[in-house]
């Protein structure tokens, strides 16, 4: 083990003085296509051992629309041990179109009090609708900054979301450039693996982030064919499964004082005709082993 990174408690059995470097959390897009309930998913979750859970939006849309208390849900997060570490979201808060942006912050209220009503307190801000040209950075900072405000009045706080095939914050440097610029005191950001490899970004780049600065990372391993140019979400696979430097990459986040979430999100339709629990298991297990060498350096 590196005499600079601390001990895993959650791998080493024993309890340790110092605190676990990583948590693991379920983005429930892994197992989207089982269609559980998200009562379900939290149970699934807290009996396989995961710390967290990133639902979507939609989802609770779906579950409160069909009758679903979400008081209730929150006291059953809680009463698993979860936590609500963030949420998917796709408010239009960063277009050119200045009507179809006061829309998009509406929206983001209205999914922050969502959020917020199952115990959370943070959202993913991807670059929807805004896909297709590059934007001007510095106009996006403005947007951000607008989006954070919603987001300090409505006590949820909205990280700034690389998105790899986008012509909008696909790079690494353009997200932090815009959460610098943003003025945003608090601003976050929120990494994934597959989105870095898809923009072109790589990995070199994380040594230079903040670990208070990224609350959770998406983690997710990719093969190397198809080639970075054809691969999409659903060539996700395991972490551990794929040829991503996954080792170098959590030690880099360990040393930058990284010491969030890992939220395992897959869109693999294998995964998805499988049983739901064992995917969930599996997800766990091959996240926490490559943490496990990652943090020995073996």
């Amino acid at each position: 083990m590196s005499a600079t990174l601390p001990m895993l408690q959650s791998t080493v059995g024993a309890a340790q003085a110092d605190p676990p470097v990583f948590r693991f959390a379920l983005n429930t897009s892994t197992i989207r296509g089982q269609k559980k309930t998200l009562p379900e998913i939290v149970e699934m979750a807290a009996e396989v051992g995961y710390d967290g859970i990133e639902p979507w939006i939609r989802e609770l849309e779906a579950y409160r629309d069909s009758g679903g208390d979400l008081e209730e849900l929150r006291r059953r997060i809680e009463a698993n041990g979860l936590e609500v570490i963030s949420a998917i979201g796709f408010p239009h808060w960063c277009v050119d179109d200045a009507n179809e942006r006061k829309k998009g912050l509406e929206q983001a209220k209205r999914d922050m009090a969502l959020v917020r009503s199952i115990g959370g307190d943070k959202i993913a801000a991807p670059p929807v609708g805004a896909t297709d040209a590059p934007l001007p950075l510095d106009a996006l900072a403005e947007r951000f900054a607008a989006l954070a405000e919603v987001g300090r009045n409505e006590g949820v706080q909205p990280q700034l979301e690389l998105w790899g095939h986008s012509q909008t914050l696909h790079l690494l440097g353009e997200v932090l450039y815009v959460a610098c610029e943003s003025k945003v005191e608090d601003a976050a950001i929120l990494p994934d693996v597959f989105h870095l490899y898809k923009g072109g970004s790589g990995f070199h780049g994380l040594h230079l982030l903040a670990g208070t600065a990224v609350h959770l990372f998406h983690i997710n391993d990719y093969p190397a064919d198809p080639p970075r140019e054809r691969i999409r979400d659903g060539d996700r696979v395991f972490p551990g499964d794929g040829v991503a430097p996954l080792e170098e990459i959590l030690r880099t986040l360990a040393t930058v004082g990284f010491r969030g979430f890992l939220s395992l999100e897959l869109f693999n339709a294998d995964y998805w005709k499988r049983e739901a629990v064992d995917v969930c298991r599996e997800g766990l297990e091959k996240t926490r082993r490559v943490v496990e060498r990652a943090m020995s350096g073996e």
